[in-house]
């Protein structure tokens, strides 16, 4: 794994650029299962050996077909993580899609929230047998944003067990916010959060979660470093998305000078956006999804080289 970074104080090492599978899950829209499998296989190719899933990522599909596309590779030179905390059920009335729940896919299933112990448990057994793998390497608590004393009291109690009998690698909580991942940092026995999203170019919210991880010898998993799509193309359009929803117009103008910046120095805004959650030593990965090939080789390209230190001055005097 080349570059691999390890988490926290554990055996676990991911690669720099870590291949998000929820749009292996129809994010949003269909996804070609070929497609799906030749994504995976180019993310092997360019050197990525760190993948993370989800029950929640299209009810269960990205976790199937993400462990088909590893089925052939040797299990040691890979890492995967998942998550834990919405149980997967029958849908007692099925509306026949799960797009309001972000997914192109049937929703003959449920997601019930369940930060138990006997959830924790549950879940990760339905997860290895959809992954088909005997072991996961990571497994973060996913969103307890409404959860989060049963999270700290119950869930994550639950896999520091799991990891210290040697069951799972490493222990983690994913969210979008960072209020409550400082908690988790404070008062859990954690080796890594994920963040997605506010450890960005344009938007450094983390900084006090990073400075808390690094007192504490825990590392930091950078997701969606593109913010829902406004730093994904060189120049952001009108109807640009950030973080969900429609960019609002200070952050569009924020994200354009950061683009033209990037023009002034040779490079491109989706290179810096790959590229800057890396500069901090506390930050052990950072994971986008990829729903083709070619997503896969730009970001692998761009994962590789670094900008100049002029173009990181002119880029940060921008978010101040």
């Amino acid at each position: 794994m080349t570059g691999a970074r390890r988490l926290g104080r554990t055996r676990v090492r991911v690669s720099p650029l870590g291949f998000g599978a929820a749009p292996l899950g129809n994010l949003y829209t269909p996804l070609d299962e070929n497609q799906a499998l030749a994504t995976v296989d180019a993310a092997w190719d360019a050197g990525l050996r760190y993948y993370d899933t989800a029950p929640h990522y299209g009810l269960g599909l990205s976790e199937r077909r993400l462990g088909a596309a590893l089925a052939r590779r040797p299990r040691a030179e890979f890492s995967v993580s998942t998550k834990v905390g919405r149980l997967l059920e029958p849908h007692p009335a099925p509306t026949g899609s799960d797009l309001a729940g972000g997914f192109a896919v049937p929703d003959t299933l449920i997601r019930r929230p369940d930060y138990s112990r006997d959830g924790v448990l549950r879940s990760l057994e339905s997860s290895l047998t959809r992954l088909g793998l005997d072991r996961v390497d990571i497994v973060y608590v996913h969103d307890p944003d409404d959860h989060l004393d049963a999270a700290l009291g119950q869930a994550l109690p639950a896999l520091a067990d799991l990891r210290d009998q040697g069951v799972i690698g490493a222990v983690g909580v994913g969210m979008n916010a960072v209020a409550p991942l400082l908690r988790v940092v404070a008062e859990a026995d954690v080796d890594a959060v994920m963040v997605a999203g506010r450890w960005t170019l344009v938007d450094r919210t983390a900084r006090p979660l990073l400075d808390a991880c690094a007192e504490r010898g825990v590392s930091v998993v950078a997701a969606a470093p593109f913010n829902s799509g406004l730093l994904s193309r060189p120049s952001p359009p009108d109807d640009a998305f950030f973080d969900y929803g429609p960019a609002p117009e200070a952050m569009l103008r924020r994200a354009r000078q950061l683009a033209e910046v990037c023009t002034r120095h040779g490079t491109v805004l989706p290179h810096a956006a790959v590229r800057f959650p890396l500069r901090d030593p506390v930050v052990a990965g950072v994971v986008a999804g990829f729903r083709s090939p070619a997503e896969v080789a730009s970001a692998a390209r761009w994962a590789a080289t670094d900008l100049t230190e002029a173009a990181w001055r002119d880029l940060d005097a921008v978010t101040g």
